[in-house]
């Protein structure tokens, strides 16, 4: 064929402006339901740590240590795997992470010793860091422009429903049939993968650099219907331009002036993870110390997570009609005031709101900074620059079930313990004032 009977078309606009339909229904459902067991996998350990302590007699600091072995698993899989789905594609990385989590969390349950439980949570933890760069790239790559982030926002809901499902599980199903039932809820994943893959579309700028125009078609045409197909198209992605098929690297995240903003990024993902994990994981444990009984307490949790809905699917919102970075910040400190409240005495319902405040300012905005970050990249960085940062703030993750579990031990009062994660939110509203927006891809 004729150079001159070749028609170029960027997808870019075609997605960008496609009216929402089932295709991105669908797309969203199935990256929300990987999240919800990525959320129940990773709350779980708040629920059963009080437990855990009794049954093996080990410290606060020793069991703040079980949830840095998950967070070290997953700094790795954010940054080992997130850049290997731009390279493979997204949906033999999304398996291969689904595997993991959902059957070494599985295999939590039968854990006898902290030693085993801690393999079992850092390899689990593999699967978990990996998944959610995917996941996050594959839904902000599908949805429609002006419904991004909300998108985005929705499939990270999913983390909420998974905590929650967690809190309800220790609820109801420790009292009767132990710590380790909750476990064997993580192996669902695994039964529903075939039908999943077989709905998950492929990175459609994966497809454009592996050049694999037939499953484009296909595509493209299920994502905008009016879309009219030329013989001999050659697709382009215009998000993608200048980086090379399967070459996005660290180098490329501070190229053409980015450096200071992804820099920026990793230092938000370290104080936002901090704070989230120190949280979920040491929640319940600060309830119990301060007096309320374990069911009560993991209710609280129940109703951090229930804000984190409220704060992903607002903020995401508010995101795509107004600057995204004006609102992370006002959501950050809303958070740091927050948790300063939380050590306050107050009544029971009042605590509530302030709980479902705090997780919509915290762990919902930690959503919407994902779904920030997914927008700054061009399309082919996304998974590289989500999996950095991410990665990076895995560390502040690590450290905060520790940090946690080491308050725990020094006997802080509750509003000293509260007030540890409230100045992490300050900063990252801080860091969030040197990111240049004018830089971002869309």
């Amino acid at each position: 064929m004729s150079q001159a009977n070749i028609c170029v078309v960027d997808i870019n606009p075609i997605i960008d402006n496609a009216k929402l339909n089932n295709m991105h229904r669908l797309t969203v459902l199935w990256c929300a339901f990987i999240i919800v067991f990525d959320g129940f996998d990773l709350a779980v350990l708040g629920v059963v740590l009080p437990e855990l302590m009794v049954n093996w007699g080990i410290t606060a600091a020793q069991a703040g240590l079980l949830g840095s072995y998950t967070l070290v698993g997953m700094m790795l899989g954010a940054i080992l795997l997130g850049p290997l789905s731009d390279k493979i594609g997204r949906k033999k990385t999304i398996s291969l992470c689904i595997i993991t989590f959902s059957l070494f969390t599985f295999l939590c349950g039968f854990s006898v010793n902290a030693g085993q439980f801690g393999w079992c949570r850092f390899i689990a933890g593999m699967g978990l860091g990996g998944v959610m760069p995917s996941v996050t790239a594959l839904t902000s790559e599908y949805s429609p422009k002006s419904k991004r982030s909300l998108m985005v926002g929705l499939m990270f809901s999913g983390y909420s429903i998974g905590g929650m499902l967690a809190a309800l599980s220790g609820i109801y199903l420790i009292p009767v049939a132990g710590w380790q039932s909750i476990f064997y809820i993580a192996a669902l994943p695994l039964i529903v993968l075939p039908w999943m893959l077989n709905h998950l579309p492929e990175s459609a700028a994966f497809l454009v650099k592996t050049e694999q125009h037939d499953r484009l078609k296909r595509l493209l045409e299920k994502i905008a219907p009016d879309y009219i197909h030329q013989p001999g198209t050659k697709f382009i992605s215009s998000s993608s331009a200048g980086i090379k098929a399967g070459k996005a690297t660290l180098k490329d995240l501070f190229a053409e002036r980015r450096g200071l903003s992804t820099l920026m990024f990793w230092l938000v993902f370290f104080m936002s993870l901090f704070v989230i994990y120190g949280m979920t994981s040491w929640l319940p444990k600060l309830m119990l110390q301060a007096g309320y009984p374990l069911g009560s307490s993991l209710s609280f949790l129940f109703a951090l997570h229930l804000g984190t809905i409220v704060g992903a699917l607002s903020s995401c919102w508010l995101m795509d009609r107004m600057n995204g970075r004006r609102i992370l910040i006002g959501y950050f400190l809303l958070g740091a005031a927050t948790l300063v409240l939380l050590g306050t005495q107050t009544p029971v319902y009042i605590l509530y709101s302030l709980l479902i405040i705090a997780g919509a300012s915290t762990i919902g905005t930690q959503i919407a900074m994902s779904s920030y970050v997914a927008r700054f990249y061009p399309g082919t960085m996304t998974s590289t620059g989500l999996g950095w940062g991410l990665g990076i703030g895995r560390i502040g993750a690590i450290l905060g079930p520790f940090m946690g579990g080491v308050l725990i031990d020094s006997e802080l009062t509750l509003q000293q313990n509260f007030m540890a994660f409230a100045l992490p939110s300050l900063l990252a509203a801080v860091c969030l004032l040197f990111v240049n927006p004018r830089l971002a891809a869309s």
